[in-house]
Order: C-alpha cells, then sequence, then structure tokens
C-alpha cells in the first residue's frame, strides 16, 4: 500500500491532542486574587471613601490615616510572609490571606466610626500581603525568564478589573441606598472576597512539578527549576536594595493618587460621585492592558528600560493632576494613570526572578516588597496631612511628581543581570 513517501513507522499513530499547560490556569488564579487582595481591597477604597467620609465625618487627615493603616497591616505581612510560605506553602497562605481580606471587609460594613474602621482595614492589609507576596512568586515559579514579564502583567489583569467592577456598583449602592451604601459595597466586596478565596485553594499549585510539568517559557527544560537556570545572575544585597528604593518610590507616590483622586475630582473639581467613578472606571479599563503592555517592554527592552518608561508616564500623569490646567489634564492624568497603574509591580516581579532565581525569590521579593510597603505607607498619610494645611491635594500630586521624576534617575543607574562584574556576579556559563 502507497503511503504517499511517508515512513511506515507512526503512520496510523494517533495524533496528540493539543494540551493547555496548567500555568494558564495559575495567571487565571492569580488574576483572581489580585482582583480581591488588592483590586477590592485596596482601590474601591478610594471609590467608597467620599460616602463613608461624608457618613462619619470623617477629616482629611483621618481618611489619610486609615489608607496608611491598611498599608501598616500590608508591611507587617510582608515581613511574616516568607515564614509561613515556608510553613504553609504559597497557596494555603493566599488561601489564608484571602479569608481575612473578606472577614475583615464585610466587618468594616458595620463600622460606626473612624477607630474600628482603622483596626478592620489594619486586618484587610495584612490579608492583602499574605495573598499578594505568595502569589506574584508562584508566578515565578511557573514561568522562564522570556515569558515572565508577560505573565505577570496577565496577573495583575485583576486590579483593573477590580477598578471597573468598584466604579460601577458603588455609585450603583450610592443611588439604592444613599449615604450609607458604601456599608453595602464593603459587605459585597467581602463576601466576593470569600468565593475568590475558595477559587484559589482549588485552582493554586506551588510548583509545575507537583504536576509533572516544566515551567512555562522558551529556555531550556527544566531551567527555572534551579536557582542558577533562569538566566539570571547572582544577585548582590545592593541589586536587592537598589530594587527596593525602585519599588518604594512606586509606593510613594501611586496610592497617593489612588486614594484621593475621586475624593480630588469630587470635592475640589465638583464632579458628582457617580460622574468620579465613571472616570475611575476607566483607570480600570486602560489599566487592564498596563502590566501585560509594560511587561513584554520589559521583556524585550530589559528591566531597567521598562522601570524608566513608566516612571516617566506617571511623572506625567502626576504633574497633571496637580497643576489644575483645566478639565482635560484631568482626563489626560486618569489615562495615563491607568496606562501605567500595574506596570512596575509587573516588570518587579519579572526581575525578581531574572536576579534571584525561583529558590531565593520568596525572600526578596519580601525584602523588596517591604520597601513599596514602606512607600505607599507614607505616602497618604503625608497627603491628607498636607491637604490639611492646604485644603487641596494639589501640593500632594506635585510631590509625588517629583518623586518618580527622581524615579526615572534611579532606575537608569540599576544594573541589568548581564552587565554585573564577573569579578563578583559571575554569568553562568551555559
Amino acid at each position: 500500500m502507497n503511503t504517499g513517501g511517508l515512513p511506515r513507522s507512526g503512520y496510523n499513530r494517533p495524533m496528540e491532542k493539543p494540551r493547555i499547560h496548567y500555568g494558564w490556569v495559575i495567571v487565571a488564579a492569580g488574576g483572581m486574587t489580585v482582583f480581591s487582595c488588592l483590586g477590592l481591597a485596596r482601590f474601591a477604597y478610594g471609590m467608597l471613601l467620599p460616602l463613608m467620609g461624608k457618613s462619619l465625618s470623617l477629616r482629611y487627615d483621618e481618611m489619610g490615616f486609615i489608607g496608611t493603616g491598611n498599608f501598616a497591616g500590608y508591611l507587617a505581612a510582608v515581613a511574616m510572609a516568607p515564614y509561613f510560605m515556608r510553613r504553609w506553602g504559597g497557596r494555603r497562605t493566599v488561601a489564608a490571606g484571602l479569608v481575612l481580606v473578606a472577614a475583615s471587609m464585610v466587618l468594616i460594613g458595620s463600622g460606626d466610626g473612624f477607630r474600628p474602621i482603622l483596626g478592620l482595614y489594619v486586618l484587610t492589609g495584612v490579608g492583602s500581603g499574605l495573598a499578594n507576596v505568595p502569589m506574584m512568586v508562584l508566578v515565578s515559579h511557573w514561568f522562564t525568564r522570556e515569558t515572565r514579564g508577560w505573565a505577570a502583567g496577565l496577573v495583575l489583569i485583576g486590579n483593573g478589573v477590580a477598578i471597573i467592577f468598584a466604579g460601577l456598583l458603588i455609585p450603583a449602592l450610592g443611588s439604592i441606598f444613599g449615604a450609607e451604601g458604601w456599608r453595602a459595597g464593603w459587605r459585597i466586596l467581602g463576601g466576593l472576597s470569600a468565593v475568590i478565596a475558595a477559587g484559589a485553594w482549588l485552582l493554586l499549585r506551588n510548583f509545575p512539578a507537583e504536576m509533572g510539568l516544566e515551567p512555562i517559557g522558551t529556555g531550556a527544560a527544566g531551567a527555572a527549576s534551579s536557582p542558577a537556570g533562569s538566566g539570571h545572575v547572582p544577585a548582590s544585597k545592593g541589586i536587592v536594595f537598589h530594587l527596593g528604593v525602585v519599588y518604594l518610590i512606586f509606593g510613594l507616590t501611586y496610592m497617593i493618587y489612588g486614594t484621593f483622586i475621586v475624593t480630588t475630582m469630587v470635592a475640589e473639581r465638583g464632579m458628582a460621585v457617580a460622574a468620579a467613578g465613571r472616570f475611575w472606571s476607566w483607570v480600570g479599563l486602560i489599566g487592564i492592558f498596563s502590566g501585560p503592555l509594560f511587561g513584554a517592554l520589559s521583556d524585550r527592552i530589559g528591566r531597567k528600560g521598562g522601570f524608566m518608561a513608566v516612571f516617566a508616564v506617571q511623572t506625567a500623569c502626576y504633574a497633571l493632576a496637580g497643576l489644575h490646567l483645566g478639565t482635560w489634564s484631568i482626563y489626560l492624568s486618569i489615562v495615563l494613570y491607568g496606562m501605567s497603574a500595574w506596570a512596575i509591580p509587573t516588570i518587579m516581579t519579572a526581575a525578581v526572578g531574572d536576579y534571584m532565581g525561583t529558590a531565593k525569590a520568596a525572600t526578596a521579593f519580601s525584602i523588596i516588597t517591604f520597601f513599596f510597603g514602606a512607600g505607599q505607607t507614607l505616602g497618604p498619610a503625608i497627603a491628607g496631612l498636607l491637604a490639611k494645611s492646604s485644603g487641596t491635594f494639589s501640593g500632594s500630586y506635585l510631590l509625588a511628581a517629583a518623586a518618580t521624576g527622581v524615579g526615572v534617575l534611579v532606575a537608569a543607574l540599576l544594573r541589568s543581570p548581564g552587565e554585573a562584574p564577573r569579578s563578583r556576579l559571575p554569568h553562568p556559563r551555559p
């Protein structure tokens, strides 16, 4: 029988069905996790703040201190995360953090004043840190250097989706329940977080090897399974500190804007809460693309160039918000914020894996995120105090613009893995 020139062996072999790598399930579960622990738990606060502040007669400085309390809790969790990851593993730590997020948010909906809400929002921050840090470390386990930035960006899409959701939900609840709509908002967001906690527990896995798989990427099979195998150069403490300073600048600045821009639009620019909510939803919609866009860019041009590009965009964003150039400046500022919102965490997740390898990624990411937590703890408090003394947030946004301008210079000095001195940081030969 003529086989058309094909070898007889294998001619009748059945074709293998294409299989979706489980790493993409990790990305989906990671997106849900970030949707809850950052998107809902942190960025919905800015949407809920005008209604909550009016209902409870909160001052500007108290609003800032509540935000700072959340970040202080996050900072504490960052310090604890490596311990819990070693004891429980990433999957259990993420699920436990999401349960704490859910419970504390539901209870905030019954808060009756500044102090109880402050205490509960500190716990929300603890849960956020326990969920987010291990989740981003898992990305380094499941993806090699060539695809790590892209994958981290896809995970952080959850932030943008959450902002869209909150921007549509919270004004609707305000229309239904009036000044007390913020209570229903916290309870609904907490209930969603409980469902996501269950999903994370069911779907997440700590390592590809648990399922007999290799990480996703174009490098050699198994390259990302060992510290020296993902194309990284063993990093010095100086590199970790340098990355930490980059993350501190980002944390200091982006939450000034994220916490107070809706309040600024309502209280200083005369917008209705519903209109401000729609604008905030645009941040979420545009932000969906920021992580994958800048993550893929950093895969191509390097982490240093990626950091510089993001800080340049954010400098323009904050300056436009603070200069009162006209209504158009707020519109453009919101677009720029959305374009760059999740880019720094995306690139940082990839950079930690590049420099440290998967074996040391958890500890290094925790240290670097501690810098980030310190920055975002200080940012809202400083902005709230400046606004209390001046009656406007303009000075706070200009301070943020100056800081990200410095960030461009700090990122420019960052040494890429391949540029590390061979005498101290030898590049592993293939």
